[in-house]
């Protein structure tokens, strides 16, 4: 398993569309074979830090999910509320393998 966390800087100011681009892509990602673990928002104080984890089986099975990127019409239409709304400042991807409890 691989897990993909990205560190989202983004406008507080366009919260409510981060809100949408988010659960476009929870059923993305979970559409092609994933396993969303959500997104993570500011909570209280003012902060433009967002999180998001999400996994598959494999580099492989995610490499085939990336590649969908640009062509897909579902994943440009996701993409175009954060182009539109400009709700991203920027972000950064981190993969991850996860350590469970055994338990």
């Amino acid at each position: 398993m691989i897990t993909c966390v990205v560190h989202y800087t983004i406008d507080p100011a366009q919260i409510e569309a981060f809100e949408d681009f988010a659960r476009e892509w929870m059923r993305l990602v979970a559409k092609h074979g994933g396993v969303h673990h959500g997104y993570f928002l500011p909570a209280e104080g003012a902060s433009d830090k967002a999180e998001a984890l999400f996994s598959f089986e494999s580099l492989a099975a995610y490499e085939r999910y990336r590649a969908r990127f640009g062509n897909d019409p579902e994943f440009v239409a996701a993409d175009s509320i954060r182009d539109i709304s400009g709700c991203v400042v920027r972000y950064e991807r981190t993969f991850m393998r996860p350590l469970l409890p055994t338990d």
